[in-house]
């Protein structure tokens, strides 16, 4: 088995630019273990930073408008996968041990999944996913010309975990059983509450991981690129502020509307949205520090391993 590792994920700085650029990147498909939220070993298979490790979901990356993208993708599995960005690029079948290079040209400005779409859904669900950002060109505070401009950028990446379908996979398996998430993620991680095992552990708990935490202070207006790999449909509920809705499904909507809940579609449903790190209304006594819980309505996706509340995919926003 490949180590298991959780590599960083949302926070991105970002610098435009007047001119396009040739952006390189490589993508090693590998597996291994990870730890769960009740500290069980799942396997896993991932789009990850080195042949010696599994990163579920795949490091985002980011790139301009115009760019041209150079994906390197070595399959040191012994099964084929497959690398697509819908509307973008795929690279057909990249057999058991071989390599590829893709390239395309970034277009529209938005935000994207790449994934395996061979085996569907069981290789995308297992971790072979990850998100791309295309920013317009020279413009580094804008989702597309016009938008509302923010100041920082994050991904979520959510996903549900069914162990039989994952343990199928592992074996070489199409997996039988109806799908029964028992574990919920957010850029690969779940919640871990006060008292757990690794509360506070950014490697581990998503209310304390930086590149999924909100951190901020007013003024830092916040986009969020929201990403759902899995198969169960979500409501985003962010606390403190209402988040300003620019797209669903990645189409710009046409007003921007501020919502406390945003519902997230399953099987690849995406959304944009800021948060503006404005001086929460409802607080009393008012405060511009504090801390306040992003969650999910759908209650299932709350707790893991059968009903352990507050172990699922959520995290905070922090007022600094």
């Amino acid at each position: 088995m490949a180590s298991a590792f959780i590599g960083g994920m949302g926070l991105v700085s970002w610098q435009s630019r007047a001119y396009a650029a040739t952006i390189t990147k490589t993508y090693y498909i590998t597996n291994g273990l990870l730890t769960m939220a009740d500290n069980s070993s799942l396997y896993f298979r991932g789009f990850s930073e080195s042949a010696s490790s599994v990163n579920v979901p795949g490091k985002p990356l980011i790139v301009q408008q115009g760019d041209t993208v150079n994906i390197s993708i070595v399959n040191t599995l012994g099964t084929s996968h497959s690398f697509v960005i819908d509307g973008i690029v795929d690279s057909g079948t990249i057999a058991g041990g071989a390599q590829k290079t893709i390239s395309f040209t970034a277009g529209t400005p938005g935000t994207y999944m790449f994934y395996d779409k061979l085996n569907a859904p069981y290789n995308r669900v297992t971790g072979l996913h990850g998100s791309l950002a295309i920013m317009p060109s020279g413009i580094s505070n804008q989702l597309y010309k016009g938008s509302p401009t923010f100041v920082q950028q994050y991904f979520w990446v959510f996903n549900d975990i069914d162990p039989a379908w994952n343990n199928a996979v592992r074996v070489g398996s199409t997996p039988s059983s109806a799908f029964k998430p028992r574990y919920f993620t957010v850029n690969g991680l779940s919640s871990r509450p006060p008292g757990a095992l690794g509360h506070g552990n950014p490697a581990f708990d998503a209310m304390s991981a930086p590149d999924t935490s909100l951190v901020g202070k007013v003024g830092s207006r916040t986009l969020v690129r929201v990403l759902n790999a899995g198969l169960c449909s979500h409501s985003l509920h962010i606390h403190g502020n209402h988040m300003e809705w620019l797209t669903k499904n990645g189409q710009i909507r046409p007003a921007v509307w501020k919502k406390d809940v945003i519902f997230l579609n399953n099987n690849m449903g995406k959304l944009d949205m800021i948060y503006p790190f404005e001086t929460p209304p409802d607080a009393y006594p008012a405060s511009n520090t504090g801390c306040y819980p992003m969650h999910l309505h759908d209650e299932m996706s709350q707790t893991a391993a059968g009903g352990s509340y507050m172990f699922g995919a959520m995290t905070d926003v922090y007022f600094i």
